[in-house]
């Protein structure tokens, strides 16, 4: 899969927690984009990668064309005083469509509809409100210019000119725009494969009895999800028991079959913790720990050819960690670069616990105050295993690392969620 450069460091983590921005930035730089192009019809294109500069063959509009309803006439024949007026013949109608053989002579006008090209002889367009119409002919005063409410052949778009670059995310205008150029498909980068699982004697499938001490796995639905949304080719591998040698096995598999990895639980360093150990023996882990809150265990490396990221079982810390980190690092392997995430100011409507050491993302819902200006209250206890904190939130409440206890009423940095893909 080639999903990463050879690095020099050895096969285990460095020790210590590793600053959340230094984290970021090596799992940026441990991925090479994928570069494996695939053809696509327009229709199947949104959200997909584009692999190659996008020009268009012809002009957009093609040809000069009427902004607006009115009348298409001869700018040399209205005087130049707007208190002047005068009569011209009104000789046809022009509309969107087919070019017909409809000219403009001196003394004359021709009706013309949005988007109708201009006819030969014609170079102005007089808003329909500001003339008099009667016994085949129009009265119009003065002070027009050449040009007006006219659209140039090429003002959208000129011919030869690069539309859309290599590396963007398609969206539905850029479908539109692909549509506007005639392209029927285009060439797009390769889905990444990612595969994901979990680990746990506790979890058990959805519709499955629980017994004691059993819960949901909850994880692996929240990810395929947000997996979805970003447009990987994503494989559910399913829950695998705590037992070495059947990680072992599931990831020896997964190793030759795709370009990233996903696991949630057994990064910690309990009993039952055997994904990052396991990780070492077929693969290697880069870190294993980082200064974040919630999310601290995060084992990442390589396996085969394949991005790993081993994420914590808690359901939040998963979350948490695979928006601020993976997400980015997986856009990356797609043939893009991250998409930019806004940071907003808001004050904080109450006060919040923090202590200096870790970069803290907690949940919060925003709102406006009276004079405008953006506020944000936390969604209640923040629990790294509470989901529902997250699922009442709209934004991360992002404290960096330095900073301690927020008072309510201070300033704090914001992460609304609609920027999360």
């Amino acid at each position: 899969m080639n999903a990463l450069p050879a690095r020099p460091s050895g096969r285990n983590a460095p020790t210590g927690d590793l600053p959340f921005a230094q984290a970021l930035q090596r799992m940026l730089d441990a991925v090479r984009p994928l570069d494996a192009v695939e053809r696509v019809s327009l229709r199947a294109a949104s959200g997909r990668i584009l692999a190659a500069d996008a020009a268009s063959p012809y002009d957009v509009p093609p040809h000069d064309n009427a902004a607006m309803d009115g009348y298409a006439l001869r700018a040399a024949d209205l005087p130049a005083e707007t208190e002047r007026r005068i009569a011209l013949h009104l000789t046809g109608q022009v509309l969107a469509g087919p070019v017909g053989g409809a000219t403009v002579a001196p003394g004359e006008c021709i009706r013309i509809t949005t988007g109708a090209a201009m006819p030969p002889g014609a170079d102005t367009v007089v808003m329909q409100e500001e003339v008099e119409v009667g016994d085949g002919r129009i009265v119009v005063s003065g002070g027009h210019v050449v040009g007006e409410n006219i659209r140039r052949a090429g003002e959208d778009l000129a011919r030869g000119a690069v539309v859309l670059a290599r590396g963007r995310r398609l969206l539905p205008a850029d479908i539109g725009l692909l549509a506007a150029i005639g392209l029927t498909e285009t060439d797009v980068v390769r889905r990444p494969r990612v595969a994901l699982l979990s680990t746990g004697d506790e979890l058990r499938g959805l519709g499955e009895r629980l017994r004691a001490g059993e819960i949901h796995d909850s994880n692996r639905y929240a990810l395929l999800a947000a997996l979805g949304r970003l447009g990987v080719d994503a494989h559910d591998l399913g829950t695998v028991e705590d037992r070495p040698e059947a990680l072992r096995a599931v990831l020896a598999e997964a190793a030759a079959g795709y370009d990233a990895v996903v696991s949630s639980g057994g990064v910690s360093a309990g009993d039952a913790d055997h994904t990052r150990g396991v990780l070492a023996e077929l693969g290697e882990v880069d870190f294993w720990r980082v200064a974040i809150r919630p999310g601290r265990p995060l084992a990442f490396g390589r396996l085969g050819g394949a991005l790993f990221f081993g994420l914590p079982g808690n359901p939040v810390a998963a979350l948490v960690i695979f928006y601020q980190l993976v997400l980015p690092t997986l856009e990356r392997l797609s043939g893009t670069e991250p998409r930019v995430r806004r940071r907003q100011r808001a004050r904080a409507l109450a006060a919040m616990r923090k202590s200096p050491g870790r970069t803290e993302f907690q949940r919060g819902v925003l709102s406006t105050a009276d004079d405008g200006s953006l506020c944000v209250a936390l969604t209640g206890a923040q629990g790294s295993g509470l989901l529902h904190s997250m699922s009442r939130a709209d934004c991360f409440v992002v404290l960096d690392e330095a900073r301690g206890p927020v008072e309510a009423g201070e300033w704090v940095t914001v992460e609304p969620f609609a920027d999360f893909v």
